[in-house]
Formats: structure tokens, sequence, C-alpha cells
């Protein structure tokens, strides 16, 4: 059975002063506090998710 893809995300920047659905996405990802880093499983849904809040989180890890 193959390993499944991991994604390991941050948030740099806060929610605050942001539409309410960039910070229901944040809360969606599991980020809702400055620094906060989760591992996630690498899907298009996730993708997408990271890819609307850009500009508030960043990529650390990738692992295959």
């Amino acid at each position: 059975m193959a390993e499944k893809k991991t994604i390991t995300v941050e948030q740099v920047r806060s929610a605050i002063r942001r539409p309410e659905v960039q910070t229901k996405t944040l809360k969606g990802l599991g980020l809702n506090k400055l620094h906060r880093r989760r591992t996630l499983e690498d899907t298009p849904s996730v993708r997408g998710m990271i890819n609307s809040v850009r500009h508030l989180v960043r990529i650390v890890d990738e692992k295959a």
C-alpha cells in the first residue's frame, strides 16, 4: 500500500480584517492562530483551500 502524500502548512498572517470566507477557510484547514502548523493530506480540495488563502499561509513541508 502506498503512503499518502502530506503537506504541512503554517499560518503566517492574521485573519483579522479579512473576508469571512477566508477566516472560515483557515478554520477548515485547522489554522486559527499565527504560527500554527497542521499536517494535512495532500488532496486537490486541500490544495484549493490553501490556494484561496495563499497570502495568509506558507507551505513548510511536502512529503510523498
